[in-house]
C-alpha cells in the first residue's frame, strides 16, 4: 500500500463504488450514519474519500453517500494496493479500531475475504513449485482458516465455530449473532446439539434452546442488578459507621481538604439531603420488621430465631 498522494476534486473526477468494497464492513447503525451526516452538513467533508488508481472507492463510501445526496463537494485521495486483498485489509486495519467490532463481525469479513485469500495461497503455491522443479524441498498447502483469523485479527478456534456457524446454524441461532444477543462459544454449543437431530426439527430445537437462554440472562442480569443494589447500601453503612461527626473532626475535614465557602454550603445541603436518605431507610426497614409479610424472605432468618 502506498499513498499516491495524488488528489481529485469531485468535480474533476468520478469514483466508481464497487458493491464487494462497500459491503465489505457492517453498515453504521442509523444513528452513527446521523451523526456523520450532521457533521458533515455543518462542517464540510473534511477526510477525503480514498480511492485506488483506478478510481474505486477504497474507504468513504458512508462519506461519498452523504455528500452525493446533498450535493457537497469532496476530495478523493489516491491509494495505490497490490491488488483488492490488500485493500480490503488495509480497510479492516483501519476501521476495526473505531468501529469496535465484535469476533463475529470480524468473522464475517474474514469469510468474504477468503475466496481471494485462497486464490493468493494458491498463486503463491504455484510460484513456489515453479521454482523448485529441480528441488525436492516441498511447501505445505496454506491454512485457510489461519489465513482468515490473521486477516482480522481473532484466534483460529473462533474463526473454525464462526464458519462452521456461518454455513451450518439454523437461521434463529444467526439472527442471535448478528443481534449480538448469543456469543459464539454458545452459538457453538446449540449448533453443535441441533446437529444430532433431524434437519427438518432443528430450527425449532434451536428457538427454543435460545428462548432459554434468553431467559438465563434476563434472570443473571436480575440477580446482578440486585447485587448492586445491596452493595451499594452495604457500602454507604460501612463509611458512614466510620464517621464521628465532632465539630473537631469536621473542622479537620474542611482544612484538609480546603473547602470554599461555596463548596461548605453545598455539603451542608448534601448532608442534610444524605440524612433524609438514612431517615427514609431507617423508615422503610422499620415498617418491614412490623410488617414481616411484606418481605418474607428478606427476614424470613430473623423470623425463624
Amino acid at each position: 500500500m502506498q499513498n499516491t498522494k495524488i488528489e481529485y476534486s469531485s468535480s474533476e473526477r468520478t469514483p466508481v463504488v464497487l458493491p464487494e468494497m462497500e459491503q465489505l464492513l457492517p453498515p453504521l447503525s442509523g444513528e452513527q450514519f446521523s451523526a456523520l451526516e450532521s457533521d458533515i452538513l455543518e462542517n464540510g467533508c473534511y477526510a477525503p474519500v480514498i480511492v485506488n488508481e483506478d478510481m474505486t472507492v477504497i474507504d468513504g463510501h458512508n462519506r461519498l453517500r452523504i455528500c452525493e445526496k446533498h450535493g457537497l463537494p469532496y476530495k478523493m485521495l489516491v491509494f495505490s494496493f497490490a491488488d483488492l486483498l490488500e485493500a480490503k485489509q488495509w480497510v479492516l486495519d483501519t476501521q476495526k479500531g473505531r468501529r469496535n467490532l465484535d469476533k463475529w463481525e470480524l468473522g464475517q469479513i474474514a469469510l468474504k475475504l477468503k475466496p481471494e485469500i485462497e486464490a493468493r495461497a494458491k498463486a503463491n503455491q504455484g510460484t513456489r513449485t515453479d521454482l523448485s522443479v529441480n528441488s525436492s524441498k516441498s511447501y505445505p498447502p496454506t491454512d485457510t482458516r489461519k489465513e482468515m483469523a490473521k486477516a482480522v485479527g481473532i484466534g483460529e478456534q473462533a474463526m473454525g465455530r464462526i464458519s462452521q456457524l456461518a454455513e451450518n446454524a439454523p437461521q434463529s441461532l444467526k439472527n442471535a449473532l448478528e443481534n449480538k444477543e448469543l456469543s459464539i462459544n454458545r452459538g457453538w454449543r446449540i449448533l453443535k446439539a441441533v446437529q444430532q437431530l433431524p434437519p427438518e426439527e432443528r430450527e425449532s430445537a434451536a428457538a427454543e434452546m435460545l428462548s432459554a437462554v434468553r431467559e438465563i440472562d434476563r434472570s443473571d442480569a436480575e440477580a446482578e442488578r440486585r447485587g448492586k443494589i445491596a452493595g451499594l447500601f452495604c457500602k454507604a453503612y460501612e463509611k458512614a459507621v466510620l464517621l464521628t461527626p465532632t465539630e473537631e473532626n469536621v473542622r479537620i475535614w474542611t482544612e484538609c481538604t480546603r473547602m470554599t465557602q461555596e463548596e461548605i454550603e453545598d455539603s451542608v445541603q448534601e448532608s442534610y439531603e444524605l440524612a433524609k436518605t438514612f431517615q427514609t431507610i431507617g423508615d422503610l426497614l422499620k415498617n418491614a420488621v412490623s410488617c414481616v409479610h411484606q418481605w418474607p424472605d428478606a427476614l424470613s432468618d430473623q423470623g425463624q430465631t
